[in-house]
């Protein structure tokens, strides 16, 4: 490469400026890079999709573990970019196949999970290093650039996550009223699993769109931190200076070169000097050889205090020298560890377990006491006679009395009949009822500043089913009724006697 055809200013950055940088060079090739990344992924991800149509979160995990070997691509074009030659898109695709060829199953295996993918990528693929030489050469290249590597993988994550969310919610946000008041949680964890595949294939297609914006702006910040820690490294700021010097005076240079030797002529022959003969006396009586001299140099280095060699036959962990030790260990801890003997330190252990195991005995107590009114309603399913400790339960709720005595005897026989005469009377007496035997029967903790969707989340933690269904219906149609005024069609007030009837019978529980 050559460092004057850069697109870039060379010069040493900090790890953010650097990042800066990468986020600029793909910028600057957005429509090569995010349509070369569009049309390699988005096939895959199809084909994988229609493989694992029955487990779409098999096919995800597959198409998020294969990044690796698509990030390939946009380091091509970017490496070949930043030096003025950009390839175009065919050229970009046919050279895809051949980057694959080094060291992929390595990226797919045991260095998927890597948080410095992004720098160590560059290495392998661009300066085709593998095996121990790979190893040495990131030993030089990882202690100042991989914090910022890392940095920019969990910065990634969260990234992709919260666009990921993102686009969920803005296409829930997107649904028609009326289809997002028919379509709740509820039918979707109640209804036929493959009913809904299509959907979490849907939601795996946003992860997919996300990637195309993001991923080749990823492998450039990584790109661009391996570019700026080899400047540093290597200096490339001052060479490209010293050569912009050498360009600039290079006519200068021969300019001076071609007058001097029109000055100076040619020296007389007389004053040249005689070359060696091979016996002359400087080149005799000589105490060693090259071998020799080669040998000797060699003997010295390998031994002390050049080379200190010790076999060791065991185990031990690495220690820093008795110096550093003693810097780096404060003042004041070691005049403390001075004082304390083993004995003291037996105390002081068994004094540090006590306050622990203290620690969390209180932490269970405390969240034992802060729930206890879910463990008493959810944990224990043995029916349990109201306590007097027990908080008296609200009488009314949204503004209806919930007495068991306000109640008729057969709540949905006279619920039908006033459907023609009093529809929202009957709606009420039905949604009443509900709410009574929720609170009385089932013992539910409900309080009077619940709403209807805190009522619904705490009928689906007693994992009853036919409860859950009806309960959502009811409040859906409870709801349309209170707010929009809108009645629910014949049909549908006979299901909803019917369902009443199937739950809870037509007598009233006392």
């Amino acid at each position: 490469m050559r460092l004057t055809d850069a697109s870039v200013a060379i010069r040493p950055r900090s790890t953010w400026e650097a990042m800066d940088l990468g986020i600029l060079l793909a910028r600057q090739h957005r429509n090569l890079l995010m349509s070369s990344w569009a049309i390699l992924t988005l096939p895959a991800f199809a084909l994988l999709s229609l493989l694992f149509w029955e487990h779409p979160s098999i096919a995800m995990l597959l198409f998020w573990w294969l990044k690796p070997a698509f990030e390939r691509l946009p380091l091509h074009i970017l490496s070949r970019a930043l030096f003025g030659d950009t390839p175009s898109l065919k050229q970009a695709l046919r050279a895809w196949p051949r980057l694959l060829k080094s060291q992929l199953l390595a990226s797919l295996t045991w260095r998927r999970l890597s948080m410095s993918r992004s720098f160590t990528l560059p290495v392998q693929q661009l300066e085709g290093l593998d095996g121990q030489a790979r190893q040495e050469r990131l030993r030089v290249l990882l202690p100042q650039a991989g914090r910022g590597a890392r940095w920019l993988t969990l910065i990634g994550i969260h990234l992709e996550t919260v666009l990921w969310i993102g686009c969920m919610a803005l296409f829930y946000l997107l649904l028609p009223r009326q289809v997002e008041l028919d379509w709740d949680w509820q039918k979707v964890v109640l209804a036929a699993r493959y009913d809904w595949w299509w959907l979490e294939h849907l939601t795996n297609l946003f992860y997919a769109l996300i990637l195309i914006a993001w991923e080749p702006v990823y492998v450039a910040c990584g790109f661009s931190l391996y570019l700026n820690r080899r400047t540093v490294l290597e200096a490339w700021d001052i060479e490209l200076v010293f050569r912009q010097l050498r360009q600039r005076l290079a006519p200068v240079l021969a300019g001076l070169m071609i007058g001097g030797l029109l000055l100076v002529g040619v020296p007389a022959p007389s004053l040249a000097a005689e070359p060696a003969a091979p016996d002359s006396p400087r080149l005799l009586q000589q105490p060693l050889s090259s071998q020799q001299a080669h040998n000797s140099i060699n003997t010295l280095l390998d031994a002390p205090p050049f080379k200190n060699r010790e076999t060791i036959t065991r185990w031990r962990l690495a220690q820093a020298p008795a110096e550093q030790q003693h810097e780096a260990v404060p003042g004041w801890l070691q005049r403390l560890l001075g004082l304390l003997d083993s004995h003291s330190f037996g105390r002081l252990a068994d004094a540090l377990s006590i306050l622990l195991w203290g620690i969390v005995l209180s932490l269970i107590a405390w969240l034992a006491w802060r729930y206890r009114d879910w463990l008493q309603a959810f944990v224990s399913r043995r029916p349990t006679k109201p306590s007097r400790s027990r908080a008296k339960a609200p009488a009314q709720l949204f503004g209806l009395d919930l007495g068991v005595e306000s109640l008729p005897e057969d709540i949905a026989a006279d619920a039908e009949a006033l459907w023609s005469s009093q529809p929202r009377e009957a709606m009420s007496l039905l949604y009443r009822g509900l709410l009574s035997r929720l609170l009385h029967d089932f013992q539910l903790p409900l309080k009077n500043a619940d709403t209807e969707g805190q009522v619904l989340a705490r009928v689906a933690q007693l994992q009853h089913p036919a409860l859950q269904v009806f309960s959502q219906q009811l409040t859906s149609h409870w709801q349309n009724l209170a707010y929009g005024h809108r009645l629910p069609p014949p049909h549908l007030q006979r299901e909803l006697c019917n369902g009443w009837r199937e739950l809870f019978g037509p007598q009233v529980q006392s």
